[in-house]
């Protein structure tokens, strides 16, 4: 009887491959479901902070080591190849990344749609919102080196780190020292459905979630209104609007 030692050596380079690319899968799963423990056991605010710790050290570990593996030195922890690319290929870059992650939201709401409906997809994605949002916050917070209360200023540089500024047109317009609104000028989902000939998608119910937890993570202080998201009506040069401001 043959045996198969642990090193995988009876395996085709393909299914080395395809194995691989499911480990990193794995990985990325395993994280978020350490995350999601540690919230249970000791709340959000906590686990976030233990995330900071558990993250920097994984991400140098990882990292370190793939670059054994693949022949890449780390630059300040950043990969060297990412850093020898022009600036255009590293926007196209983002860009792609940003459309990715817009593309494994949609395909989410469409499975659970597929199995279970409109009503508990829209259920889920509000409440994935719910998480996301303040996770995202801090990840740019970090990233930009915000302060705990950086104000409608540090609203306004976040807001233009989130995963969507890199694939739709925003802009943000100043209405006073104390407050902006924010426009989605063009939005990739409402845009596809638009050249579809189908009505909007009645995302409020997720913007009011995912505005005001964004803003609220980036200053407790901040309040959230909404100006237009549909199924409001709206103008030809904007999908949705928000007004920030702190009194």
């Amino acid at each position: 009887m043959e045996q198969q030692n642990n090193n995988g050596s009876e395996k085709s380079r393909e299914e080395l491959a395809a194995l691989a690319v499911d480990m990193l899968h794995r990985t990325l799963v395993h994280h978020v479901f350490w995350f999601k423990e540690v919230e249970h056991q000791m709340g959000f605010e906590k686990a976030l902070d233990i995330m900071k710790t558990a993250y920097d050290k994984s991400r140098g570990i990882q990292l370190n080591r793939l670059g054994k593996i693949l022949g890449f030195r780390l630059i300040d922890g950043i990969p060297e190849p990412l850093l020898d690319l022009p600036k255009e290929k590293l926007e196209e870059l983002i860009e792609g990344l940003g459309i990715n992650w817009l593309a494994g939201d949609g395909v989410w709401f469409q499975s659970v749609e597929a199995e279970q409906g409109m009503l508990d997809a829209k259920r889920c994605n509000d409440s994935c919102w719910a998480w996301f949002s303040p996770f995202e916050a801090w990840s740019v917070k970090r990233l930009l080196g915000l302060p705990e209360q950086s104000g409608i200023e540090g609203l306004k540089k976040a807001l233009q780190m989130r995963m969507y500024a890199h694939i739709n047109v925003q802009s943000i317009i100043e209405e006073s020292p104390d407050s902006i609104i924010f426009q989605m000028n063009d939005c990739r989902v409402q845009s596809a459905r638009k050249n579809k000939g189908m009505e909007d998608y009645p995302c409020k119910s997720a913007g009011m979630v995912e505005y005001t937890n964004f803003a609220r993570a980036i200053d407790p202080r901040i309040r959230t209104e909404c100006l237009g998201c549909p199924p409001d009506d709206h103008p030809e040069n904007w999908f949705c609007a928000w007004r920030f401001s702190i009194d």
